[in-house]
């Protein structure tokens, strides 16, 4: 153990990927199970808003005629010629609809009524790309036209760039242009074409453009909140083009992301992202903010869409989106009787912060006209501390203490590190899986940029078989046998850290530790023996255990980050 400053406290950055393949199946599966419900249940949606346009209009129009009816009856004045006019089955409509009235559910017609005068309002007028659906995230990037600079070309080339090819298949970006200006809209999709040919034909960028008749007259707009008219118009048309983005980006994946067009990102974002929502995914959150900046990196998951865009739609010409989008989590969650500090507490648990930022915005020259914006995420440069894995489901415990609330729990959600103080020998770590897993590899990494001296000293790892018997176990691997059952593979791994040893596949259900080894990585990787005919390892293992003075774990087999004292 390493005392520093006369304190013991050990920073443990644990990251596990356990990749297993059965359970990574079991998820795979699941997935796909989820993307077909959310198409069926969109395109019923769909169906339903297209029956409803139709319904809406003909209330209007049978409106219109009873009220037509009833100026004849005034005029007439109940006089028998111009009652005689009319059939039986007629006067005793006409008395059923002018004497009472059903009462109608509110709809996005209430709100934006213009949108009855033209059915294809909701259709886009321009649409680029391949229609991709079945991805894991959809980027949405709404774009305008801009008095002094674009950033769009920056801004896609960051996000493109920073993908790997198989992200690049489990991810849409959905640029929309916020114009109807056909000239513009097209002068744009050229330049777009021309610099990401590839990425459309290959269904990654898709481009889109609403149409006219989708926005109403934002002329005489009520002045709120000391903005002024052109401020209050540019911020009420962008709440209608975030509307408009969302409903088309709703059925193409499972989480939705709300970008914009002038933002650099970090390298492997998307992977910390997805990998960030699936620990998450049994938890009842409503936004992940990758960003602290307005709506910049805010993620959803996509049938939340829904309550989203009816909120908006409801208050578009009342607040800016930022605004609306906390108005929504405090109806949600928040007790009127309860004081500020529990509300925050409450919405905190449905907007998740992760830290630190993975998108910076660099736009320099705002979309509103004359605005300078020297907006910067003041995390953005901050070290990231953790890298987020999927995890599969386990019962964790461990004897350490827990320091700042830096739980071994949260660690393993992704959601923290882990931060023990006044580690003993015999501490220890436990990990016991819900279900037999399929270990791959995993690597124990501690320490941090921020606290590089907080290195894993003393540690052990140690599994145990699921099965005792039937095992292919040579001498040396049976020597490494301890009394209890459990194999202590730590210092084998130590021997082979200039040559990684490739082993027989194990499958384990549990993890704990002891130490012994002092190490700053350990790393298992499964499989065959190493050609040099290295120890046969159990054929499977049911248990795995570290107990460590200081620890973290699991994130990745590289060879660099071997490093023994």
């Amino acid at each position: 153990m390493r005392l520093r400053n006369g304190t013991v406290a050990t920073v443990l950055a644990f990251i596990t990927s356990f990749l297993t393949l059965s359970w990574y199946t079991t998820w795979q599966n699941g997935k796909e199970k989820l993307i077909a419900y959310q198409r069926e249940f969109l395109a019923l949606k769909e169906r339903l808003r297209i029956a409803e346009h139709r319904i809406s209009q003909r209330s209007s129009e049978l409106n219109a005629i009873v009220q037509q009816f009833k100026r004849v009856g005034a005029e007439a004045n109940g006089s028998k010629d111009a009652l005689n006019k009319f059939s039986d089955n007629t006067l005793k409509l006409l008395k059923e609809l002018t004497s009472k009235k059903s009462l109608q559910v509110p709809s996005i017609y209430y709100h934006l009524p213009h949108l009855l005068q033209n059915e294809r309002s909701l259709q886009p007028a321009l649409q680029i790309g391949n229609g991709r659906t079945g991805v894991s995230i959809v980027m949405g990037i709404p774009t305008v036209k801009r008095e002094v600079k674009s950033y769009l070309i920056e801004t896609l080339h960051s996000l493109i760039d920073n993908l790997y090819p198989e992200e690049k298949l489990d991810c849409v970006i959905v640029v929309f242009i916020g114009e109807t200006d056909s000239d513009y809209v097209h002068s744009v999709v050229a330049n777009l074409e021309k610099e990401f040919s590839k990425e459309i034909s290959s269904g990654l960028v898709e481009i889109i453009s609403p149409p006219e008749s989708y926005y109403p007259d934002l002329t005489n707009l009520k002045e709120t909140f000391g903005d002024s008219k052109e401020r209050v118009r540019w911020r009420t048309k962008q709440n209608l083009d975030y509307c408009f983005l969302m409903m088309y980006a709703q059925e193409k994946g499972i989480y939705y992301i709300q970008l914009e067009d002038d933002i650099i990102v970090k390298q492997n974002y998307f992977n910390t992202i997805k990998n960030f929502a699936l620990q998450l995914s049994s938890e009842e959150w409503m936004i992940l903010e990758f960003s602290q900046l307005g709506f910049i990196g805010k993620m959803f998951q996509a049938p939340d869409l829904t309550l989203i865009v009816e909120f908006i739609f409801m208050f578009y010409k009342e607040k800016p989106i930022d605004w609306l989008l906390d108005h929504i989590l405090w109806v949600k969650v928040c007790n009127p009787e309860k004081d500020a500090k529990h509300c925050d507490r409450q919405k905190a648990n449905l907007r998740i912060r992760f830290r630190p930022s993975l998108f910076q915005h660099v736009g320099l020259h705002s979309s509103l006209s004359g605005k300078i914006q020297k907006l910067t995420d003041k995390d953005y440069m901050k070290p990231l501390l953790l890298k987020i894995h999927v995890n599969p489901p386990a019962e964790i415990s461990t004897s350490l203490k827990v320091y700042q609330g830096h739980t071994l729990e949260k660690t393993y959600m992704g959601e923290d590190f882990f931060w023990a103080i006044t580690p003993v020998a015999g501490d220890y770590i436990l990990f016991k899986f819900d279900k037999p897993v399929n270990v791959e590899s995993y690597l124990f990494h501690s320490g941090n940029q921020e606290h590089p001296g907080d290195i894993l000293l003393n540690t052990t790892v140690e599994v145990l078989p699921f099965k005792s018997e039937g095992l292919e176990i040579s001498k040396e691997t049976k020597d490494k046998r301890l009394e209890d059952g459990y194999f202590r593979i730590a210092p084998q791994l130590a021997l082979l850290s200039a040559l990684p040893a490739t082993l027989r596949v194990l499958y384990c259900a549990a993890l704990p530790c002891r130490g012994t080894v002092p190490c700053r990585g350990v790393v298992l990787r499964v499989g065959e023996q190493d050609g040099e005919g290295r120890g046969r390892w159990p054929s499977a293992i049911s248990c795995s255990r570290c107990a460590a003075c200081c620890w973290i774990g699991v994130d990745s087999v590289n060879d660099d980050l071997f490093s023994f004292s």
